[in-house]
């Protein structure tokens, strides 16, 4: 019986990360469809929806909000709107994970805000972190700033961490990709690559 069961477990493990990514995938794609059909067979003449027409019309919308989020006027009403609701307690928490889970994607070309994967030190273990800042503000630190770099330490199983200013010469640089590090540290180590 144990055999059975570890056997399923493995299974599991094999067919749930792609049939949860499948899902989500499927749950975005259908309700994006939902969500635009009607407002669509109301606005466009009989006969010119087809199913599939509300997921590409999404697609542009998401597409329009990338291109508008640099205008001086909609970067305000953003912050404005989130202003308001980081006012609101539940909300708030909920609107702050996904934005800090965000800031792992890439940004129009822009450098991303995490910019390398380093170790540091920390009694007999290490830490692993990701640099977010190589040129800090003078101010900061004063003339005695020029090698100290941002150093952005998440904790497992949750979006947050802790930002430490330290010394270049304290961290080790890493082979890994910001992609790879990030999933190694937010599942506590466990990596899906066989023994």
């Amino acid at each position: 019986m144990r055999r059975v069961w570890n056997t399923f477990l493995k299974g599991l493990a094999a067919v749930l990360p792609v049939a949860l990514t499948v899902y989500v995938v499927f749950w975005l794609a259908k309700t994006a469809e939902s969500m635009l059909s009607g407002p669509l067979q109301f606005v466009l003449p009989m006969g010119h929806y087809w199913p599939g027409l509300g997921l590409v019309v999404a697609f542009l919308v998401v597409i329009l909000a990338g291109v508008l989020v640099d205008a001086y006027v909609v970067r305000r009403l953003i912050r404005f709107g989130e202003s308001l609701l980081a006012r609101i307690p539940i909300v708030k928490t909920i609107f702050g994970a996904l934005k800090d889970f965000m800031r792992f994607l890439p940004a129009g070309g822009k450098a991303r805000d995490l910019k390398r994967v380093v170790l540091w030190r920390f009694g007999t273990g290490r830490l692993v972190g990701f640099v977010t800042e190589d040129d800090l503000n003078p101010r900061l630190f004063g003339g005695n700033g020029e090698d100290i770099v941002a150093v952005y330490f998440p904790m497992s199983y949750q979006i947050g961490g802790y930002t430490l200013y330290l010394n270049k010469s304290e961290l080790e640089e890493t082979q890994l990709s910001v992609e790879e590090a990030m999933r190694m540290v937010l599942i506590g180590g466990v990596t899906s690559q066989p023994g």
